[in-house]
């Protein structure tokens, strides 16, 4: 009897196992199959609303792709970005690199709201915002990767680490190198997080300094095809149409691939920061060579860095909480 009872006792351990692993990361580690038993659904959800959002709109892919990156990079991956302004709280959407940029929220909000609906304050914004990422980049012909899973979501916001720590367009090459190496990335994941360029529009207001020089001598970026640039300035004046807004990459502006770095290699790279991959760099100019020769190379490399960008200093364990909607915290 006493046998059997301890082989019971053994077997509803090892049975329960998998059960235990729902609520905590394992040891603070993300890992993909995080909600496979607390919320099966959640990835076949997320992947249902952000492919009827991009069947709608296809910019929106970008969107959602570039919200991931603006949360991670202030404070970690913790969907601080997500949370409005209220009490406390100074929104993230309010800082330079968000305002009259950042899109896509209520999108997440519909996903939030169907992820409420199936498995109560289980998801985090936080991962919903990683799983976005990935669908959006798939949708739009790109790589697909697991995402690691298990983070939650902070309980504030930080305007001032929006405002720094997002590398800008028209900051130098080891000014952005160095916001990437404070976030644990290095020149490989800056080359090829860069791809992501490949789809989506940039506004005006962002690469005006390259067609007419800020320095007052009148001449425009010399990294700059002359003839992409006169075609650019109709649009993008000296002043006015600050928001008027323009492919990123004008070869296949919808389409996830590599014409992005072909484009930087015709001197076409829309933004500075895109340019400096070039002539700023040895090592980040051989990548984007590689990458321009290689999209399969790129692609690879792509997820890789994702899944390297998507595990800054996650909340896991009881840190945070899992928000009931992803604009404010939980009372």
């Amino acid at each position: 009897m006493a046998h059997l009872m301890s082989f019971l006792i053994a077997f509803s351990l090892i049975a329960f196992a998998p059960f235990c692993l729902c609520d905590k990361a394992k040891d603070g580690h993300l890992y993909p199959q995080f909600y496979d038993h607390s919320c099966p659904k959640a990835q076949q959800i997320v992947k249902s609303v952000v492919a009827k959002a991009v069947a709608k709109e296809t910019r929106m892919a970008a969107s959602l792709l570039r919200l991931h990156f603006h949360d991670c990079f202030v404070k970690g991956c913790d969907a601080s970005l997500l949370l409005d302004s209220s009490g406390t709280i100074i929104s993230e959407k309010r800082s330079n690199p968000n305002r009259n940029s950042a899109r896509g929220f209520e999108v997440l909000d519909e996903i939030k709201s169907a992820l409420e609906k199936e498995c109560p304050q289980t998801v985090s914004c936080a991962d919903l915002l990683a799983l976005a990422a990935r669908d959006s980049t798939v949708l739009t012909g790109g790589p697909s990767w697991e995402v690691p899973l298990g983070r939650r979501d902070s309980r504030d916001a930080s305007l001032s680490g929006s405002n720094n720590n997002i590398p800008a367009p028209n900051n130098t090459f080891q000014t952005i190198l160095t916001k990437f190496k404070l976030k644990g990335l290095d020149v490989v994941d800056l080359v090829a997080l860069s791809g992501s360029h490949t789809i989506g529009d940039s506004r005006c207001t962002s690469f005006r300094q390259r067609l007419y020089n800020q320095s007052g001598n009148g001449q425009p970026d010399n990294t700059l095809d002359k003839s992409y640039a006169a075609q650019l300035r109709p649009r993008c004046p000296r002043s006015g149409g600050d928001q008027n807004l323009f492919f990123l990459d004008f070869v296949s502006p919808t389409k996830f691939d590599n014409a992005y770095y072909k484009n930087i290699l015709a001197s076409k790279g829309l933004l500075n920061s895109d340019q400096v991959l070039l002539t700023k760099n040895e090592a980040s100019m051989e990548l984007v060579k590689k990458y321009a020769e290689n999209n399969k190379l790129f692609f690879k490399q792509f997820a890789k860095s994702m899944i390297k960008m998507g595990n800054i200093t996650p909340l896991t364990g009881s840190k945070g909480e899992i928000r009931k909607h992803c604009r404010k915290v939980n009372k």
